[in-house]
Formats: C-alpha cells, sequence, structure tokens
C-alpha cells in the first residue's frame, strides 16, 4: 500500500500550484508527502533518496515533470531514480498527448498516464496503446473563500475578466511556413478546417487531411507526424482566443486581461481592453474574485474541462465558457455557468449583457455553480479520487 508521495514543484508555476493544493489533501489522507523542488534539484534529490521507501511510494507528476529525461533522475547506466527505487510513477497529462511523444523513452516502468479530456485518452488507445492508463480526471479548481464569505455582487470592480495570455496567429507563421508553399498550404487548410468547425477534434481533423492529402501515409506515419504539427494547436486556441475578446470589446464591453500579449489583439477599440498584469496562479484567482463574470475559452478541451472553469465558480464570478461534451455532462446552462458556440459568437454579448443588468439571475447562477464545483471540483477532490481509483489499491 502507498504511504508517500513525491510532488513536484518550482517548475511550470501553474502545475507546481496544482500539485501544492493536492498535497495539503494528501497529507490530510495520511500520506507522508515530498516536494521536489526542480529549482535546488540535486540537493533535493539527496532528500528524496532518504525519503523514497520502495513499494510504498508514488511519484504524482504533471506533464512529465520527473520523466523527461532530466540527467539528475538517470544514472550512469540509463536506469531511471524511479525504476531503481521501484516507485510507482503517476503522470497527469494537461495538454494533447502529442506534444510529449518525445519524452516516451525517459518513462519508468512502473508508469501510467492520466489524462485531462477523453479524447486524449482515445489517442493514446490507438496511437500508444503500449502506454498503461489510469482513469479519465478532469482538471481540478481552488477556492480562496468559503461560501458565507464570498464578495458579492457590490464587492467586484469588474464587469468581465479574463485570466490568460495571448499570441496572436502571426506568432506561428514561421514554423507554418518554414517548409515552403505546398506545406503552408496544407497547413493552413487544416487551421481554417478547425476555424470553420470548432466543434471538431484537433487530432481528427489533422488525421483527416493527412489522409487525404499525403500519398500512402500509414498509422505509423500518422503517429509520426502528428507531433510536428503542435503550431496548429497553439494556432487555433490562441485565434479563437483573441476572437473571444475582440467580439466582446468591440461590442463596447471592457474586458480586464491578466496576461501576456493583449496589447497585439487587432481589433476596433483596443480601449475596452484593460491589460493587467502577468499574474501566478493566485493571482488569477483573487482578479477572479474580484469579477462578476469570468471568461474562459478551452484550450481545445472537447470532452474535459479547463481548471478556469471550476475556479471561476468557486470563487464567485459566473463562468462563460464555450462548451464541451464533459461540461455538458456535469453542468447546465443558465444554472451552472453561461455557455456560449465558438461558431456563433455574434451571440456572446448579448449573453453577457443580459447577466449584467439582472443581479438575481447573476446570484442564482453564482450560488448553484460553486455549490457545483465544490460538491465534486476541486483539488481536494481530485487527491480523494487519486487516492481511492489508484493509491489505495496497490498492494
Amino acid at each position: 500500500m502507498i504511504k508517500k508521495i513525491v510532488l513536484f514543484t518550482k517548475g511550470i508555476e501553474t502545475l507546481w500550484f496544482f500539485s501544492e493544493q493536492m498535497g495539503k489533501t494528501f497529507e490530510l489522507l495520511g500520506y507522508d508527502v515530498f516536494y521536489f523542488d526542480q529549482c535546488k534539484e540535486y540537493r533535493s534529490l539527496s532528500d528524496l533518496i532518504w525519503f523514497c521507501e520502495p513499494g510504498v511510494t508514488a511519484a504524482i507528476s504533471f506533464n512529465f515533470d520527473g520523466c523527461c529525461g532530466e540527467d539528475y533522475f538517470i544514472d550512469s547506466n540509463g536506469v531511471s531514480f524511479f525504476d531503481a527505487r521501484q516507485i510507482l510513477f503517476l503522470n497527469i497529462v494537461v495538454d494533447h498527448p502529442f506534444y510529449y511523444h518525445k519524452f516516451l523513452p525517459y518513462l519508468p516502468s512502473d508508469y501510467t498516464q492520466i489524462s485531462i479530456d477523453r479524447e486524449h485518452e482515445a489517442y493514446l488507445k490507438r496511437f500508444l496503446p503500449e502506454i498503461k492508463r489510469g482513469p479519465f480526471m478532469p482538471l481540478g479548481g481552488t477556492a480562496l473563500w468559503d461560501e458565507d464569505q464570498m464578495p458579492g455582487w457590490d464587492d467586484r470592480r469588474f464587469d468581465i475578466v479574463f485570466t490568460g495570455n495571448y499570441n496572436p496567429p502571426s506568432t506561428f507563421e514561421g514554423a507554418i511556413t518554414r517548409h515552403g508553399k505546398e506545406y503552408a498550404d496544407f497547413y493552413y487548410d487544416i487551421i481554417d478546417d478547425l476555424i470553420s468547425h470548432p466543434w471538431r477534434s484537433m487530432d481528427h481533423v489533422i488525421i483527416e487531411h493527412l489522409n487525404r492529402d499525403v500519398e500512402d501515409i500509414t498509422e505509423e506515419g500518422l503517429k509520426d507526424t502528428l507531433p510536428n504539427m503542435i503550431f496548429i494547436d497553439l494556432y487555433v486556441r490562441h485565434y479563437f482566443r483573441g476572437e473571444v475578446v475582440k467580439t466582446l470589446v468591440d461590442s463596447g464591453q471592457k474586458v480586464h486581461c491578466f496576461g501576456a500579449g493583449w496589447d497585439h489583439l487587432d481589433c476596433r477599440h483596443p480601449e475596452n481592453i484593460v491589460n493587467g498584469n502577468v499574474l501566478d496562479s493566485l493571482g488569477c484567482l483573487q482578479q477572479i474574485s474580484r469579477s462578476k463574470i469570468s471568461l474562459n475559452v478551452m484550450p481545445w478541451f472537447k470532452d474535459g474541462a479547463h481548471d478556469r472553469v471550476f475556479n471561476s465558480m468557486l470563487n464567485g464570478a459566473v463562468c462563460v465558457s464555450d462548451v464541451s461534451r464533459y461540461m455538458d455532462e456535469i453542468l447546465e446552462d443558465g444554472k451552472d455557468y453561461i455557455k456560449y458556440d465558438l461558431a456563433a459568437l455574434t451571440e456572446l454579448p448579448g449573453k453577457i449583457e443580459e447577466l449584467l443588468v439582472n443581479r438575481d439571475q447573476w446570484e442564482r447562477i453564482v450560488a448553484s455553480g460553486y455549490k457545483k464545483a465544490a460538491d465534486g471540483h476541486t483539488w481536494a477532490d481530485r487527491a480523494r479520487f487519486l487516492h481511492s481509483e489508484i493509491l489505495c489499491k496497490i498492494q
């Protein structure tokens, strides 16, 4: 039975914030928790050696921290530290798995990959069946407030907030055009397809175009090609992030954007973009707590949910988000959140205007959304899920 847990910190700030939130609950559940500091790796490794106990220790990572080929975790014979110490390794992958093919040679032997979107699970099953898959587990949220202490309508000085960076589509043109016009036309054809049909899966659309336009491509060829096309995912997700904010600011609504790059958004009314600072996870939660509406644009999760959804609900802002099949299962439009369609953005300003003039409706959605998220979609819930579904079952 697992008694000790290793979590990773001081890498990507968002991911170590997630780890720390789960760690609090693991400690309450009775686990001995070690936080590996990736900025002081050799000092931390020395402490980790003493902490780990073979057979009863699990490492829980996000996005391949600890198993992406770090030299301090591999000995002179090429053996992983986690294999040498008989440590179970759980890796929660918060992006599409085609971003991470290059790390596959470094995976420990006792490795399980956990997907936050069911489409990602399907991709693993098709292209990487040798990887052991854990149960689907969506991202979680973090509350700064108890329900009875939550700032109300009168205490929220922003109408609309968006927490996240923006990269204009031109950022990705170098990757798109690097092999010449024929390749660029092929890539732009895929991009146009996704923009015209934003409900479709990223990898399904790319595969459809590869099968149609690349003669005699094999299944192995598809697997090898997909990781080289991640710029399409980045292009499309940032395109729509920009389009959603542009739609609102050009309709006359002010949007407080906390993140880098928003001064590069091409729109008619840039004066309606209120540029905030680039913030850490706690800072983003604080700004959500100051806003009536927290805007979400999914990073192409079509069968999962972004943590912004649950963070919004847990911190008293109405979440206004595009849709996913998973969210349609767990949330009710107009009751727990407000949903919009990326294919019908002209309807979005009206949805928000209606909410901002109806305090009673806003308060009902805030209360329902908080209860729905607090009853099963926090990082504490995700830690308890891993405890009951995996860690408790290890003999």
